[in-house]
């Protein structure tokens, strides 16, 4: 399905946790071996009640995110899910789109200035929510003109990325949900971004095959543009050092872009089939790629060789 994407997450160099139809795995590269740490094929049972949580069923997870060991994971009838991966049972769960057939595109899970965790869900109904994640409470709602695909906030908890059905891209204040800025260059529809751990650059991935990078001190226009190779940008992610941006397209190819070097030098990363999601490790030393294909899924780990580049893959 076109709509997978952020499926794959690390949270070390050994523990990489990937969504595949009604589960989640957890792999441990130590033990070689696999995990299910969610499994949403029968019924849904939140441990915690009230705020407008309900028992789900057959869920289909077309997104998800991961922060330390909280989860967060969206369906595609408007699911939403939350769960520690180290302890037993599903948190929450409730449907927070408008109608059931609109599809959680995109989730994140951030620290808020206050230092609380919050975490955030975009759909098809033009909608992002805004809810706390220790209280499993909606905190707020903010509406767009199309449908959103995607969202990322700034490192600093300050600043919210929307794309969508639209050109354009739109910054926002992650507490008010007012506008701040219009990015305007691109050509189609958008459908990821990344924010560089410095917190001045945001990177989006759009339909036109392009992703674009932006100084958030001026964003007038970007300051980079990188073509893809054969299809729309569906996910991007930066190591957490800001050196390596790693740029995915739908299916077939990763590129990872090397910061210091101005995003000019890049590393093609050839696979076959439709990519899950891309995640780096923690101390930036590997680069985990899922591949959904049905045929061919398989989950890839490429290690940090030398300076540059991500090379070897043994998974």
């Amino acid at each position: 399905m076109d709509t997978l994407r952020n499926l794959v997450w690390a949270t070390s160099k050994h523990d990489v946790y990937m969504a595949q139809n009604n589960s989640v795995m957890h792999w441990s590269s130590l033990l070689q071996r696999g995990t299910e740490v969610l499994r949403v094929a029968g019924q849904v049972v939140p441990k915690q009640k009230g705020h407008g949580a309900q028992t789900l069923s057959r869920v289909q997870i077309s997104t998800m995110a991961l922060k330390d060991n909280f989860m967060v994971a969206g369906g595609f009838r408007g699911e939403l899910i939350f769960k520690y991966v180290d302890k037993p049972g599903v948190v929450f769960c409730t449907n927070v789109a408008d109608n059931k057939n609109s599809v959680t595109n995109a989730v994140d899970v951030y620290e808020s200035p206050s230092g609380a965790t919050r975490a955030t869900a975009a759909n098809n109904d033009c909608t992002v929510k805004f809810l706390d994640a220790e209280r499993c409470s909606l905190l707020s709602r903010f509406n767009f003109p199309w449908s959103v695909n995607n969202t990322s906030v700034s490192p600093d908890g300050k600043l919210l990325a929307v794309l969508g059905d639209s050109s354009d891209c739109v910054i926002a204040d992650a507490q008010s949900g007012e506008e701040i800025a219009t990015l305007k260059g691109h050509l189609d529809y958008s459908f990821s971004s990344a924010w560089h751990p410095g917190g001045n650059v945001l990177a989006t991935g759009n339909q036109d095959k392009t992703c674009r990078l932006w100084d958030t001190r001026n964003l007038s226009a970007p300051f980079a543009v990188l073509g893809g190779r054969i299809g729309a940008v569906r996910g991007l992610r930066f190591s957490s050092d800001g050196r390596f941006l790693a740029a995915a397209e739908a299916a077939d190819f990763v590129h990872v872009y090397d910061a210091r070097a101005g995003y000019g030098a890049a590393q093609e990363i050839g696979l076959f089939g439709e990519i899950a999601g891309v995640a780096f490790s923690p101390d930036a030393g590997a680069l985990f790629v899922g591949v959904a294909d049905r045929a061919y899924g398989s989950l890839l780990e490429f290690g940090r060789r030398g300076r540059h580049a991500y090379l070897d893959s043994y998974l």
